[in-house]
């Protein structure tokens, strides 16, 4: 299990940096406004978590049981909520209504794991869905140009087997890139720009944390 700090984000969009050498990085750009909502303790729930909160939300669109906690926290209501499991040393280094800066948590050169909501597609055929290469489009072949073919057979089973690759829903799936590498850190702006693409559409909401599969988050 991952429990490496994180932070929750909003994708801006994509840029690029030149190095010394010359050459050019393709690099998103992910700004993080947080702050802790609440904590998970080991002695009260049974392991260790931080709760992060992002984004405003009014009064009127809060349940009583959220605008109750959040009156207990002593926060202001906020729209997205991400619970992350964490070391109890970390948990106990943050207070419940500060404000967590990337340079706290981030540094360039580390390694992250990103998550986020990938573009909806909305009802596609097989040929974008499941990059198909569709039909011939020779010898006379009339409106089959984009469909998948056979679906089964016939006598035996007599029936389509169960996951066969046909047209539907396309996107909107949440989907992780690990091991992207954080070229650099805007603390002024809580801005992180990371190395290469990650899903999501403009502004979507992605989570940001050290990368699982390398020692420590960081770069070796």
């Amino acid at each position: 299990m991952n429990q490496f700090p994180g932070v929750i984000g909003r994708k801006i969009g994509m840029t690029q940096l030149f190095l010394e050498d010359g050459s050019v990085v393709p690099c998103t750009v992910v700004e993080s406004n947080v702050i802790v909502v609440g904590k998970r303790t080991q002695e009260k729930d049974g392991y260790d978590a931080v709760i992060l909160g992002s984004g405003e939300r009014k009064e009127k669109h809060t349940s009583k049981a959220l605008a109750g906690a959040f009156k207990k926290a002593g926060v202001e209501p906020r729209r997205t909520l991400r619970e992350l499991r964490c070391q109890a040393d970390f948990a106990a280094s943050v207070e419940v209504g500060a404000a967590l800066k990337v340079d706290q948590l981030f540094e360039a050169g580390q390694f992250v794991d990103v998550q986020g909501t990938t573009k909806g597609r909305g009802f596609t055929g097989v040929m974008r869905r499941h990059h198909f290469a569709g039909n011939v489009r020779t010898h006379g072949t009339h409106e089959y140009r984009r469909h998948g073919g056979s679906i089964g057979t016939n006598m035996t089973p007599g029936r389509v087997k169960k996951g066969m690759k046909m047209p539907g829903q396309h996107g909107n799936k949440t989907r992780s890139v690990l091991n992207q590498k954080i070229v650099k850190v805007v603390p002024e702006q809580n801005l992180i720009l990371i190395h290469g693409g990650i899903p999501g559409a403009r502004n979507g909401l992605v989570f940001v944390r050290g990368a699982v599969k390398r020692h420590g988050g960081k770069a070796s």
